[in-house]
């Protein structure tokens, strides 16, 4: 008898185990250094000690000890903090090209970071190891702003890059960042999929000098199905953006068989000529199997460079192809008289006839972008 009950236990165990970790990925207890966090911003208190977070569209209402879907956002007493203010998880010097942002000061280093947690949830996350990880699970070093500024002009970097994982759901310590980078000469970039509602959108932005957004794909049932999300919310990011007269690109990764096809992507083109015009940069991305998606094959190369021809076909200026070999999709093209005007090789420029205006004597029109 003792040892059916043991077993018996051990298969209860076994069976909730899945279910401890679903809980897990929606609330959880904090398990990081109380003496360290931040008073988050973007809240309402909601009565009984409950609060709702209003950073972004997940709009997350929490108990006290809940967190966000974000995991780095935390209720605790009927206050909502940051676990991940001055959590610094990972952080490189890379060319501003592999933001990718191809308008945006050619050839300039970029300070790059992350801290943990995002709030989405992409089947394919490239850096998953970060992003759909609790803060508690992963290494980091404590960095205030103030470090970060002085690392970034110390390795003689031009910019400093929010990116990696989603910097919307550490708002504070970028907000901070940025705004100390501006007063030290610096421009600042966020890396984003653009899941952020507009209020603190606006806000940040005073202190913001690019945004690449990743436009993940043209329909709400891709977002909810793959994603975690709703598309609405980031096309309002865009026009938002637009409205502000920031600089921003758009990058889409086109995922075998999940956002690719043709009818979409004229959708999606259609839709950005019309509203956002035909001057804001463009990136189609092969997608490579990774996370949960890895029974996928790669993106067939001809299908982005079709999705590119079809932009152009349509109107579009500036298209470009990414993580693939190819010439005509890195370069930047004059839209007058197609001659070249910034030459790429991977994330390197090897030809630049552009001014510190957007201008070159090879081509009438001025460049739309950021170039001094």
């Amino acid at each position: 008898m003792k040892l059916k009950r043991i077993i018996g236990i051990v298969l209860i165990i076994v069976i909730l185990s899945p279910l401890t970790l679903v809980f897990k990925s929606i609330w959880s207890k904090s398990g990081v250094n109380q003496s360290n966090l931040k008073p988050a911003l973007f809240w309402q208190a909601l009565g009984d000690g409950k609060v709702q977070c209003q950073l972004c569209p997940n709009q997350c209402i929490l108990s006290p000890g809940q967190r966000g879907l974000c995991k780095v956002r935390e209720n605790q007493d009927g206050q909502l903090y940051s676990l991940v203010y001055g959590k610094q998880v990972t952080k490189q010097i890379d060319p501003i090209e592999k933001k990718p942002l191809y308008h945006f000061l050619p050839g300039a280093k970029a300070y790059s970071f992350a801290t943990a947690g995002c709030n989405l949830s992409c089947l394919y996350c490239q850096n998953w190891d970060i992003a759909q990880r609790f803060p508690e699970d992963l290494t980091s070093r404590d960095l205030t702003p103030e470090q970060v500024v002085d690392e970034a002009l110390k390795s003689q970097s031009q910019v400093i890059a929010f990116t990696y994982n989603e910097p919307v759901v550490w708002y504070e310590y970028m907000n901070d960042t940025a705004k100390l980078a501006k007063k030290a000469g610096l421009k600042t970039v966020m890396i984003s999929s653009g899941y952020i509602n507009k209020q603190p959108l606006q806000q940040l932005l005073a202190y913001l000098d690019a945004v690449k957004i990743d436009l993940k794909g043209f329909s709400d049932q891709y977002y909810q199905e793959v994603v975690g999300g709703r598309l609405e919310p980031v096309l309002d990011t865009l026009l938002t953006l637009k409205d502000s007269g920031t600089h921003y690109e758009i990058v889409t990764l086109l995922v075998t068989g999940k956002n690719d096809s043709e009818a979409e992507i004229f959708k999606q083109c259609s839709w950005i000529k019309d509203n956002l015009g035909t001057d804001v940069p463009l990136h189609f991305s092969r997608f490579h199997p990774a996370y949960k998606l890895t029974n996928l094959p790669p993106t067939p190369e001809d299908k982005v460079r079709k999705a590119r021809q079809i932009c152009l076909d349509l109107g579009l200026k500036y298209v470009y192809t990414g993580n693939i070999a190819d010439d005509q999709g890195s370069t930047t093209f004059c839209p007058d008289n197609h001659q070249p005007l910034i030459v790429r090789k991977g994330y390197f420029i090897t030809d630049n006839s552009l001014d510190d205006y957007g201008q070159s004597q090879l081509c009438p029109s001025k460049i739309p972008g950021v170039w001094q």
